[in-house]
């Protein structure tokens, strides 16, 4: 039993990552026959890719169909990478305004900011992509609102990436003093766009 045991966890692992495989490559039909499976999580974080989830593989490739097939089978746009991108910042750095759209219709916390203090409406801005600031500045506004609505109403929200917050507090300690963080971050601002140069050979 034990063996089988096992046998039944590397075959968990094996499908997470095809799963990760098929929604990188935008293979809907192999997505479909694995989530159908029921053998794999949707929310599993990939570390050797920086902790990405199937979605925001989804998000980066701009798989519209792929990503109403995982929110379908549990998977939660909240969850974030290891410097704290969700599926939006992916989006936004891409320019897939649809797929922000079918995000902000889910009720994602589309104005969540990352480890930087960025949020996708920001990326989208180093990154050029217009029509999706344009977008953002509505939708931020709007998700405040719902989110303000549902905290009155008792209305349950699913915004939050529960591992974030001591990701987070490991990422801050690494940095050497929170005086230099202070200025480092300072001088990263000033930077613009060429600081990601240096965490996207990470988040790629």
């Amino acid at each position: 039993s034990e063996a089988l045991f096992l046998a039944m966890e590397l075959a968990k692992v094996s499908d997470m990552t095809k799963l990760h495989q098929a929604v990188a490559a935008g293979d809907y039909n192999s997505v479909k026959k694995i989530l159908k499976k029921g053998l794999c999580d949707p929310n599993y974080k990939d570390e050797d890719w920086n902790d990405r989830t199937p979605l925001h593989w989804a998000a980066i490739k701009g798989q519209l169909e792929v990503i109403h097939l995982l929110i379908e089978h549990g998977a939660r746009p909240c969850l974030v990478t290891d410097v704290g991108w969700t599926p939006a910042h992916f989006a936004a750095e891409s320019g897939h305004l649809e797929v922000l759209k079918t995000l902000h219709a889910l009720h994602t916390a589309i104005d969540a900011a990352d480890f930087f203090g960025d949020t996708p409406k920001r990326i989208a801005q180093i990154y050029g992509q217009k029509s999706c600031v344009a977008f953002l500045e509505k939708a931020e506004a709007e998700c405040r609102d719902h989110r303000c609505m549902a905290q009155q109403q008792g209305l349950p929200l699913d915004q939050r990436d529960e591992n974030w917050d001591a990701k987070k507090r490991e990422l801050e300690l690494s940095l050497p003093s929170s005086s230099q963080s202070t200025n480092k971050k300072t001088s990263n601002k000033s930077q613009g766009p060429g600081r990601f140069s240096n965490h996207k050979v990470r988040r790629l």
